[in-house]
């Protein structure tokens, strides 16, 4: 549904988006995710035809970026970070306005703007002008203004921003069902806990770059080794590590408690329950240590920015997501 290649932004002598790569399946959400002037916004204008490459390839739907543009337009639906809201306009003639646009029949677009409004608790309020809305009501009718046309791509940028928990997680159980649709979709984050919940890969961009891609399993072990197992016993045993230190290689212990590091779970760990048998102990737990996607995301990060230099900013000192606005303004 998604296909770019070698992706190149310039600004001036500033080079926003350096290479960038990626396929999206239907189906499929990937994750992209990086600090604020890495190029995201740039590399989703690019593929949503509001931007044009200097360089590289990209087909949305089957569509070129560059020489069919306005289908691509029609093809995707985009949520910025920032949208921009007619505050005067009611809710369903906002949205029939973007569903004209879109060129959508009247009934069909009122059909499906009710559906939504409905769906994400925004129906009570469509006789209320925007500018009356909350923050989080805000976004969710960016949210449905992107989704109106029922576009088979979608790119979300920050979709649960200034949402309470409970809208947030409508918000996070729609784009699964989404995906569940055969949809392709985008999704840009600072919130690692639902880009670990959502995507099915993660593309980490740093410096106009994707220096990581993968599962979050993948990237864990590419990054940081074998996953780190942990052994518990029922009752404090402070030679453990020691009685066990020929099966293992331990990383960490304490009385009771042992952590180290397999990549051949299956094959040890039933020789580690032999070996507290032998020595009398009993198991009280026996699990892999979770790696969450920020432990991931940080090791990442923080190693890419060791090995470069120059920081995040081109030679005037603006990030790419500053120069991206100043090049839409123009």
């Amino acid at each position: 549904m998604i296909v770019a290649h070698a992706l190149h932004k310039q600004f001036g002598d500033f080079q926003a988006v350096k290479g960038i790569s990626l396929d999206v399946q239907p189906g499929e959400v990937v994750a992209l995710l990086g600090p604020n002037g890495a190029g995201k916004t740039t590399t989703i204008r690019m593929l949503a035809a509001i931007l044009k490459p200097t360089s590289g390839t990209a087909t949305i739907g089957g569509f070129d970026v560059l020489t069919q543009a306005r289908e691509v337009r029609h093809a995707v639906g985009l949520l910025t970070e920032f949208p921009g809201l007619y505050h005067r306009m009611k809710s369903l003639e906002y949205l029939l306005f973007f569903g004209r646009l879109q060129g959508m029949r009247d009934r069909a677009c009122i059909e499906r703007a009710t559906q939504l409004l409905k769906q994400f608790g925004l129906w009570e309020a469509r006789e209320k002008r925007i500018d009356g809305y909350s923050k989080g009501m805000k976004q969710k009718l960016a949210l449905i203004r992107a989704m109106i046309h029922d576009p088979n791509i979608l790119y979300l940028d920050e979709p649960t921003t200034a949402m309470d928990p409970h809208s947030a997680r409508t918000v996070r159980d729609a784009i699964a069902g989404l995906r569940n649709e055969r949809r392709a979709i985008i999704l840009c984050t600072h919130n690692l806990p639902e880009a670990e919940t959502l995507a099915d890969r993660i593309a980490i961009v740093h410096d106009g770059t994707i220096v990581a891609s993968g599962s979050i399993t993948e990237l864990s072990a590419q990054l940081m080794g074998a996953p780190i197992w942990e052994l518990r016993v029922t009752q404090p045993l402070p030679d453990l590590a020691e009685r066990c230190a020929d099966l293992i290689n331990v990383e960490a212990s304490g009385p009771g408690w042992v952590q180290y590091r397999t990549s051949s779970p299956a094959k040890l760990n039933p020789y580690l329950l032999a070996r507290l048998e032998q020595i009398g102990a009993d198991l009280l737990a026996l699990s892999a240590v979770p790696r969450s996607l920020e432990d991931v995301y940080l090791t990442i990060v923080g190693q890419t920015h060791r090995e470069r230099s120059g920081g995040l900013t081109g030679g005037n000192g603006h990030s790419a997501e500053l120069v991206d606005e100043w090049e839409v303004v123009q």
